[in-house]
């Protein structure tokens, strides 16, 4: 089953990326700002999106942008990491999913330029966003955070780094983990990989390249299944974790990624929420200006931070 609405959104899509001149990952990432940038949708008038910060950390320094909600005051806060296969993407492709967060709930958003891959692979990304986690505590009230109500999340290859993040750093007291579409393990032989391969947005052709490129080579590509900073899913333990809300799509590859990961999660006593996504593809939110749904979904993942 796919949405009707979903339809109009990838004949956009398509379009937009049949200018695309090259096939690197370069080429990609700096087509994929301009893509961002001709669909973006208005950005909501109570959110100051001006401030940006560089972040110190041991796998070089980090550019975030700030998210805020005008209202005055001590914030709730969303430490947010884009998708983009680990290779592109930005926090200005993503405005229209973090700015409307902070609007909805009226809260700080920290989004994160996070290292890309393959100039960058991992663990660099992956520390990038613990230190992150660390600074923005450190800073919260230059920043008008509350310290002790901080939810990390992310989308796809975000939603993988959000995960692994609030996994390996769960005595922070992250207050949730929202992982939308992510990746959480990079078994190509999971059933929705195969009913789903030939999906809109995503497909899976090309996808253990990229799996290796993140990891550094085909060296270094037993990580993908053994170290849970990698493959979230693989850890031993996911006990005493933050509540987790998972967004998963029925037309999506992933979908299996993210429906075990809820199932474990679940399995190990973590409060867990699981959307299923009927008839959505991966990448839905891109879509809230042609489906319904897709804003609705963005709407429900605000309002389970905000309940929590």
């Amino acid at each position: 089953m796919l949405n009707p609405q979903i339809t109009a959104f990838m004949d956009r899509w398509t379009a937009e990326w049949s200018s695309l001149q090259g096939s690197t990952p370069q080429d990609r990432r700096a087509h994929f700002e301009t893509v961002a940038a001709n669909m973006a949708l208005p950005r909501p008038e109570d959110v100051d999106q001006s401030q940006e910060h560089w972040i110190d950390s041991a796998a070089g320094r980090i550019r975030v942008r700030v998210f805020r909600h005008t209202s005055a005051g001590t914030q709730d806060c969303l430490i947010y990491s884009h998708g983009g296969a680990f290779m592109q993407g930005s926090p200005e492709t993503h405005a229209d999913i973090t700015a409307r967060i902070a609007s909805w709930n009226r809260q700080t958003v920290i989004s994160l330029d996070y290292a890309l891959c393959p100039e960058h692979p991992f663990p660099a990304a992956f520390d990038q966003v613990c230190d992150v986690a660390r600074w923005c505590r450190d800073q919260a009230a230059e920043l008008g955070i509350d310290p002790d109500r901080i939810v990390i999340g992310g989308d796809s290859a975000g939603g993988n780094l959000a995960a692994a993040v609030a996994l390996a750093m769960k005595d922070f007291g992250f207050l949730g983990q929202l992982l939308i579409y992510p990746c959480t393990e990079f078994d190509t032989s999971r059933p929705s990989m195969i009913a789903n391969a030939e999906a809109p947005l995503l497909q899976t052709k090309g996808m253990a390249a990229v799996n290796r490129m993140y990891v550094g080579g085909e060296a270094n590509e037993h990580l993908l299944s053994t170290d849970p900073r990698v493959a979230p899913y693989v850890a031993a333990d996911h006990s005493g974790l933050a509540p987790a809300f998972v967004a998963v799509a029925e037309n999506d590859p992933l979908y299996d990624s993210g429906v075990i990961y809820a199932e474990k999660l679940r399995a190990a006593g973590v409060p867990t929420e699981l959307d299923l996504g009927d008839g959505l593809i991966h990448g839905y939110l891109r879509a809230m200006e042609y489906c319904d749904d897709s804003r609705a979904k963005l709407q429900k993942m605000a309002a389970w931070m905000a309940a929590l």
